[in-house]
């Protein structure tokens, strides 16, 4: 897919702007501050929704204003489509609200319309982070790739949040409620389960391949997934409540799953190198991009957010080098690369997006 015209109106520090990407990578080049990572964020938010980098989504909407506005047209493989995002400030708080080609739709219909694969420097600590990281490297992906997936995963987290207020409630819980929640639990948790099995399966083959030939070593880097539980979902919540009742939290389900990685059969984070856990990271989101585009039969935005000056010469010219199949990627910098190959190249400066000058 490509991004053909992106709007944006009170959207963090830009007031207006009206953006024409190319196809092929777009260099956003600039001084800090001046707005790249805010253009990356609002193209996000027209596949996800969501913002990547925001605590509280009131963060987004211009100073001085009550309503942001993104806004993008994109080339799909079913076509051409329109969608924009309108974040609301009111006295009741903060609210968004979704479109796509001119008709209001909910959340759910929105998502995944576009997808989006973003790498930030954050992504780094993929290996080394908790557990949660993890799960949200997984959720995103997935929940871009099937409306399906979302909704299971909403509904488990829903019923998650209500069993542990149950759990922590200042009386003993009502065993019958505690037991009607678990019923509950156990489509959506084994869905998820599923989905994230399968992905993951796919994603740990795309990974050792591109890993093994960037390291040029026989190491042999493994991904595999730690599902929560190993078996049957009802037996184990089942076999789950008296802990469940001491500990007062929900001990058992998807909520606490990890995603490990091995190198040669040993957790990278505690015994590979940084320059393999960087390599492992960066693999690890170029095998996600060609997941995506495989499943989809067509290929995602790339959104690279300042992660060069994250990465020594040979990983940044690996990485790029590995995504040159891109239909369309954006990349921030504070300096333009040379070694980016064919590109364009546009200047960010106090919000206002030019192009720069052409270079053989």
């Amino acid at each position: 897919m490509i991004f053909t015209g992106v709007r944006l109106v009170a959207f963090r520090n830009y007031e207006s702007l009206d953006f024409t990407p190319q196809p092929g990578l777009n260099v956003l080049v600039g001084a800090n501050a001046q707005g790249k990572s805010n253009l990356l964020e609002a193209l996000a938010m027209l596949a996800t929704g969501k913002s990547f980098r925001a605590h509280r989504e009131s963060e987004l909407i211009r100073e001085g204003s009550e309503r942001a506005e993104i806004g993008g047209e994109a080339r799909i493989a079913a076509g051409e489509i329109r969608l924009r995002c309108a974040i609301t400030r009111s006295p009741a708080g903060t609210r968004k609200s979704f479109e796509v080609n001119g008709g209001s739709v909910g959340f759910a219909r929105f998502l995944g319309r576009a997808r989006v694969v973003t790498f930030v420097p954050a992504d780094l600590q993929l290996v080394a982070g908790g557990p949660s990281l993890r799960r949200a490297f997984l959720n995103g992906a997935l929940a871009q790739l099937s409306p399906t997936y979302y909704r299971d995963l909403a509904l488990y987290q829903k019923v998650v949040q209500q069993k542990g207020a149950l759990l922590r409630g200042a009386i003993a819980p009502d065993r019958d409620l505690l037991f009607a929640y678990n019923d509950e639990l156990v489509r959506p948790a084994t869905a998820l389960i599923v989905a994230r099995r399968a992905f993951v399966d796919e994603l740990a083959a795309a990974t050792a391949e591109i890993y093994g030939r960037w390291r040029g070593t026989r190491e042999r880097l493994g991904v595999t997934y730690a599902p929560n539980p190993e078996g049957d979902v009802g037996e184990a919540l089942a076999a789950g409540v008296e802990l469940e009742l001491r500990r007062r939290t929900t001990q058992v389900g998807p909520h606490r799953d990890d995603l490990r990685l091995l190198v040669d059969g040993k957790p990278l984070a505690a015994f590979g190198s940084q320059g393999q856990q960087r390599t492992a990271v960066l693999a690890l989101k170029v095998a996600e991009y060609d997941v995506m585009r495989a499943r989809t039969a067509d290929a995602p935005i790339l959104l690279l957010d300042d992660v060069l000056s994250e990465l020594d010469a040979e990983r940044a010219d690996g990485f790029l080098h590995a995504v040159g199949g891109y239909e369309q990627a954006f990349l921030t910098t504070t300096e333009l690369p040379a070694n980016v190959g064919a590109r364009t190249a546009w200047s960010v400066r106090a919000a206002t997006v030019t192009p720069l000058p052409s270079t053989p």
